[in-house]
């Protein structure tokens, strides 16, 4: 028995941690759960992608359409018996209250999240997503790589195939030291880190702890839980997913607000401590940049991208402040500063 961070005791059984007990491949139905809202262009090119897995079970899909205005809900396949459309008021929608829906309605045992911009680059996205969950009964939930929609700018796939090269030295983790757990904070950002753009969980696990309501990263606050419950959470490279975004100076500052804002609350982590240290990485990122868009030719190939990219990292560095430094004025007007809730107000 160990002790976890939160002061919870949870058992960890050495046999079961050595040695992989396996689960019958064989599974019955998959359902795949997908949150809408105003998801044209990409929702079109996902229903297609979807239809053409390349699988050795049956899997339904699960449209769940919070108050679409752009076209969306006429994109819904309803012809394949496959798809099953449910609408919610817009005022419903929560990113872990939705996706609890979702898990209910869902026949499956094995339960995928996918979102309306999240597009499967190959036919085998699901069978590779499902795969570590099929192998090994005590992993709990998998997610899979993301890589830059064609049009992206050289700079956000650069950055997505950074990110998830650093994550595949880490296909299966647990918790097999509480020790090192408590105490090294780059562990337990690796450990937490989910990605509900593209996932995949067990429903009798969810059914135990299901996805908190919380308006930004339920899906790492959930990661958090299931692993300090003493389950396994898995990264399955071979998945893959189109997803990335273009944002402008503001949709970038908000965005950064929001992730900074809830890492702070959920976690404890401050992605920008001091105003010393927004200029540092402000300055660090931009050389950087700089660098690659010379080693690899993109301020000849893509030069308005590279204009454009030291906007972008102070963009961020802001909103990285803003969101953990609590000033009040940045807290009377949150509405303004917080993507996430511009969003779900239109």
């Amino acid at each position: 028995m160990e002790s976890d961070i939160s002061g919870k005791i949870f058992e960890v059984d050495d046999k079961e941690m050595n040695e992989g007990r396996k689960m019958p491949k064989e599974v019955a139905l998959v359902s795949i759960i997908i949150p809408v809202k105003n998801g044209l262009p990409y929702v079109v090119d996902v229903y297609k992608m979807i239809a053409e897995q390349d699988v050795d079970f049956e899997y339904e899909v699960i449209v769940i359409d919070s108050g679409s205005t752009d076209g969306s809900l006429k994109a819904v396949p309803l012809d394949d018996e496959r798809f099953r459309l449910v609408e919610i008021p817009s005022v419903s929608f929560g990113h872990g209250r939705t996706r609890n829906l979702g898990v209910e309605l869902a026949r499956g045992e094995l339960c995928v999240f996918l979102t309306h911009d999240a597009v499967p680059a190959n036919s085998r996205w699901l069978a590779e997503l499902v795969r570590p969950l099929r192998e090994d009964c005590r992993i709990a939930a998998a997610f899979g790589r993301h890589i830059a929609h064609r049009n992206a700018s050289p700079f956000a796939a650069w950055e997505l195939e950074a990110h998830f090269a650093g994550l595949r030295q880490w296909p299966v983790v647990w918790i097999s030291d509480a020790r090192e757990y408590a105490k090294n904070q780059g562990l337990r950002q690796v450990f937490h880190f989910y990605s509900d753009n593209s996932s995949c969980l067990r429903k009798s696990v969810w059914e135990k702890y299901p996805y908190p309501d919380v308006s930004f990263a339920e899906d790492q606050l959930w990661a958090k839980m299931i692993v300090e419950a003493g389950y396994r959470k898995a990264f399955s490279w071979d998945s893959i997913v189109h997803h990335s975004h273009e944002y402008s100076f503001w949709d970038r500052l908000s965005r950064s607000y929001d992730e900074s804002k809830a890492l702070h609350e959920l976690f404890g982590y401050r992605l920008a401590s001091s105003k010393y240290e927004v200029i540092r990485q402000i300055l660090r990122t931009t050389a950087r940049d700089l660098k690659l868009s010379f080693i690899n030719g993109w301020v000849f190939s893509n030069f308005w991208a590279v204009a454009k990219q030291p906007f972008d990292n102070v963009a961020r560095q802001v909103g990285y402040y803003l969101g953990a430094a609590n000033l009040s004025f940045v807290e009377r007007n949150e509405a303004k500063f917080s993507r996430d809730k511009q969003l779900m107000g239109r």
